[in-house]
C-alpha cells in the first residue's frame, strides 16, 4: 500500500467534513478514503459500495470489485448498496455531506447491457447532481479516457470518439455536468478522465487490472511476459494511482468546475513496463510475443493533454512510470505470496 509520501495538497483541509465516497471498497476509491484518512483525520468519511458479491456481466466478469481487504485500515463508515436502487440513494442523501468522490460504475468496456450501465452510470448521476443542486456540497466524479476512442493524440477534451457502451456512458455524464453547471454557475462538479491507472488495491479487477500488475506476476513466476507483437509501439499514458488521488483532491479546492484529463502527460510502451520490471526484479527472460486479435480496432497511443489540469487543477503528475512501479513493487511481490507462491 502506498504512503502518499509524495503528495503535496497545499491550503487545504478536509479536517472535520463530512465525505462520501462511492465505490470506495474499489480500486481507486479505496486509495482515496486511505489518502484521506491519513492526511485528514478527523474528516468523517463514508463509503458507499456494492462490493463484489459474485454477480456477473453477460460476458462472465463480476459487476463490482469491491473488496473490504482493499479497506482493512479503513476506520469511517461503510454502506452497503447499489447505485440502482433510489430507496437506497434516498436514505444515502439523508446525511450533509461536504465533498462526495463519485468512483461508483460499471466500468468494463466489454459489457453490453445498455440497460445497466445506463441505470448504474446515467441515471444514478441525475439523482446526486439533484443532490448538490439543493446542497451545499462539491461532487468530484470518475469519468474516463475510454471516451476519447481512437481519437488522435494528445486526447483533448472536447475531441472525443467513445467506441464503446461504458464510454458513451461516461461521456453522456460529461455532457449532463456541463448543462449543469451553466444552470448552477455557483455549484462546483469535476469530471477526471482517468488514463491507464495501475497501483495498490488493483487486484481484485482480475483480469482487467493494469498490465504492471499482469506482467510484474508473470515473472516472478519466472514466466516469460506475454505481450502483444509489436508492444513496443503500442503506447500508453500510465498513471500512477498516488497521482488520480492527488487529482481528486485538488478538485476539492479547486474554483474550475469542469472535465479534466488525469494521466501523467507521457506515453510510454507495454514493452517499457516489462523491461522496468525485470529491471527491478534482476530478471533477464525473454518475452512472449503473441499475436494481437483486436489489432484491427486496438488503440494504437493514448496521451493526456494536461495543460488545463496543470493550469486551473494545479496538477502536477509525481510518478513516473519507473518511479511508479518502483513503489509498486512491493505489493506486487505480496499480492504474488498470497496466491500461495514463495519463490521470492
Amino acid at each position: 500500500m502506498t504512503n502518499y509520501k509524495k503528495m503535496k495538497i497545499n491550503n487545504l483541509s478536509l479536517e472535520n467534513k463530512n465525505i462520501l465516497i462511492t465505490g470506495g471498497a474499489g480500486f481507486i476509491g479505496s486509495n482515496l478514503a486511505l489518502a484521506i484518512q491519513k492526511k485528514f483525520p478527523s474528516s468523517k468519511i463514508f463509503i458507499f459500495d456494492k462490493y463484489d458479491n459474485n454477480e456477473r456481466l453477460e460476458n462472465g466478469n463480476l459487476v463490482s470489485f469491491g473488496s473490504s481487504e482493499n479497506l482493512i485500515p479503513f476506520k469511517g463508515q461503510l454502506i452497503h448498496g447499489d447505485l440502482r436502487s433510489d430507496e437506497e440513494l434516498k436514505k444515502l442523501f439523508e446525511i450533509d455531506y461536504d465533498y462526495i468522490f463519485h468512483q461508483a460504475a460499471i466500468s468494463d468496456t466489454t459489457a453490453t447491457d445498455e440497460k445497466l450501465i445506463y441505470d448504474t452510470n446515467v441515471q444514478s448521476f441525475h439523482r446526486f447532481l439533484n443532490y448538490v443542486k439543493e446542497n451545499n456540497t462539491r461532487l468530484i466524479y470518475a469519468s474516463s479516457a475510454a471516451t476519447y476512442g481512437n481519437a488522435k493524440t494528445p486526447q483533448t477534451v472536447g475531441k472525443e470518439n467513445p467506441q464503446n457502451l461504458y464510454a458513451k456512458s461516461k461521456l453522456e455524464m460529461d455532457n449532463i455536468s456541463r448543462d449543469f453547471l451553466k444552470s448552477n454557475p455557483n455549484k462546483k462538479v469535476f469530471g477526471l478522465r482517468y488514463f491507464n491507472v495501475y497501483g495498490p488495491n488493483e487486484f481484485h479487477k482480475g483480469k482487467t487490472a493494469s498490465m504492471v500488475l499482469q506482467l510484474g506476476l508473470q515473472i516472478l513466476d519466472h514466466k516469460k511476459p506475454k505481450l502483444f507483437e509489436g508492444s513496443n509501439l503500442y503506447l500508453r499514458d500510465f498513471v500512477y494511482v498516488e497521482d488520480i488521488v492527488q487529482g481528486n483532491l485538488l478538485c476539492a479546492e479547486s474554483k474550475y468546475g469542469g472535465v479534466y484529463n488525469i494521466g501523467y502527460g507521457k506515453s510510454r510502451s507495454f514493452q517499457d513496463i516489462s523491461d522496468i520490471l525485470q529491471k527491478l526484479l534482476g530478471t533477464n527472460l525473454k518475452n512472449h510475443y503473441v499475436d494481437n486479435p483486436y489489432k484491427n480496432s486496438y488503440q494504437g497511443n493514448t496521451l493526456a493533454n494536461i495543460q488545463e489540469t496543470v493550469s486551473k487543477l494545479k496538477y502536477r503528475p509525481m510518478f513516473e512510470l519507473e518511479e511508479g512501479i518502483s513503489d509498486y513493487l512491493n505489493e506486487i511481490i505480496q499480492v504474488y505470496k498470497s496466491l500461495g507462491n514463495n519463490n521470492v
